[in-house]
């Protein structure tokens, strides 16, 4: 492949370069460009296989570049860089060549995967010589994914061996199969084929799109598309909700000609989160769903208090709970905007991941924040929303402190001590003298062992349960001191700041 690399952030840009030529020694960078100005007329001057481009940059945006070289009808594959920010916007652009999303900061595994998915886009578009198919769905598959050019021969072709002209209608139906694609794919493929074929003069296509985990249904050979959308919804989506079918996940979407099959699929694909809204078994029709009323969502503060405080109590249970009054709170009957649903369940989910990281109950080191968004923000219906809360809920941690089995007698009866007794104050004399040992001792034994001081592995301990309070319940600052060993409020705080960054009032302020 010939590449071109345009980015505003020299780091990035140089960075990109350097690893395709050390992951992909194979293709060419043949130019980079530091906006869409000067992106343009290097592709225009170079004509490359493959764009990289950012979304934001000065002078020309990377989307109004994507729309010229669109309009003028060059013809390239495109991966889009865009912060999280940007990714909603810089989806627009599938209609011009965009194949490929990446959020920054850049992920090596997924950017090594996105050129991978290009290798083999342009192997398949490169095979296609549609006088040589002899069936249908190559050549849509060719035109919805392959970027193959609609010319005088293909219309000529398509017409003469299966009647579609210019003119004709399709259907484009969607059936999101999800985590299940591929021990469901052929049941669904034969529900809809043996419903197809009952129906006298309809055509239809079925396409596998693996990447999506979406089965396509094209559908043409019809001449009332509001009674034909009719037939589907009640023949096969009522049906299975008649039935309490596994989750199923639908959508529609008509194209007058082939030439816009490609750019209605990705419509339709951005709208299908919808099924966050209104659950399994509904079919999204596009444009219907514009006009849809939604109500106002106020996010669930009661239900995010509830479980900061079951995790600060370490209830397991109360945790699961609370998650699970959460999602339900989504599914009484009102519908709002998925963005405003998923947008809800990121806070949830962060302030669960922040309070776990701060009282050290979270294996939050087996959490990747970037993914866990990006799965919320992609996610088509609830099913997978609650896959994500499934995830954190399993990261917290079974024991709230987990046992060194390598300590000494001596020192797990000094730190069990410190658990027990931390309340009241006690010293490491106190715990030595309980020992029969002396403080020297046992304060070098405990250092060496645990790899920290006793007086600071103590005064850590009580700072962990005082953030746990502060967060979890409603008592003063003075009382806190006190539950946790200090009897001095303002040493307290002056200790608390010390190893916080924040007195107690203002930990508790950003963290409620």
């Amino acid at each position: 492949m010939r590449i071109v690399v345009i980015e505003d952030e020299i780091r990035i840009r140089e960075g990109i370069c350097n690893l395709l030529g050390k992951m992909f020694p194979q293709h060419t960078v043949v130019g980079d460009a530091v906006n869409g100005e000067e992106g343009l007329e290097l592709i225009l001057a170079e004509k490359p296989d493959l764009v990289i481009t950012d979304v934001k940059m000065p002078v020309m945006d990377g989307l109004t570049m994507l729309s010229i070289l669109y309009d003028r009808k060059i013809k390239y594959k495109a991966i889009v860089l865009s912060a999280y920010a940007e990714f909603s916007y810089a989806q627009q652009a599938i209609r011009w060549g965009v194949s490929e999303y990446l959020v920054k900061p850049l992920v090596v595994n997924d950017f090594v995967q996105a050129i991978k998915n290009m290798e083999i886009q342009l192997e398949e578009a490169e095979k296609q010589n549609p006088v040589a198919f002899d069936r249908l769905d190559n050549i849509l598959l060719g035109i919805i994914f392959g970027g193959m050019v609609i010319d005088e021969n293909l219309e000529n072709f398509v017409e003469s061996k299966y009647g579609i002209r210019n003119d004709t209608m399709f259907g484009e139906v969607q059936v999101y199969l999800g985590k299940r694609y591929e021990e469901e794919l052929e049941a669904a493929k034969r529900n809809l084929e043996n419903f197809f074929t009952r129906r006298e003069g309809l055509n239809y296509s079925l396409l596998e799109i693996p990447k999506d985990r979406i089965l396509l249904a094209v559908l043409y050979g019809y001449e009332d598309q509001q009674e034909i959308e009719r037939w589907f919804q009640i023949g096969i989506v009522s049906q299975n909700r008649n039935r309490n079918a596994a989750e199923s996940n639908y959508g529609w979407i008509n194209a007058a000609g082939m030439k816009e099959l490609r750019v209605n699929y990705h419509i339709l694909l951005q709208h299908m989160d919808w099924n966050v809204a209104f659950g399994s078994n509904v079919m999204i029709s596009y444009p219907k769903v514009l006009n849809v009323s939604t109500t106002l969502c106020v996010y669930p503060i009661d239900i995010e208090n509830r479980v900061k405080a079951a995790l600060c109590s370490f209830h397991r249970s109360k945790v699961y709970q609370c998650m699970e009054q959460f999602t339900q709170y989504f599914e009484k009957g009102n519908v709002y905007e998925p963005k405003n649903i998923k947008e809800c369940y990121v806070r949830f989910i962060w302030a669960m991941i922040n309070v776990g990281k701060e009282i050290s109950i979270l294996n939050h080191e087996q959490l990747e924040q970037k993914k866990i968004l990006q799965k919320i923000m992609s996610s088509i219906n609830k099913e997978e929303l609650r896959d994500v809360m499934e995830e954190i809920y399993l990261c917290i941690k079974d024991d709230q402190y987990e046992e060194k089995n390598d300590l000494s007698l001596n020192v797990k009866r000094a730190e069990n001590m410190i658990l027990e007794y931390y309340k009241t104050g006690i010293t490491l004399e106190e715990i030595a003298d309980k020992l029969n040992l002396t403080p020297e001792y046992l304060g070098m034994q405990f250092h060496q062992e645990k790899g920290v001081k006793f007086s600071t592995f103590i005064r850590d301990f009580r700072i962990m349960k005082a953030k746990e309070l502060l967060i979890g319940s409603k008592m003063k600052v003075c009382e806190v001191a006190e539950k946790v060993g200090y009897s001095d409020s303002k040493y307290f705080s002056k200790v608390f700041r010390e190893c916080t960054g924040q007195l107690p009032a203002e930990y508790r302020k950003t963290n409620k």
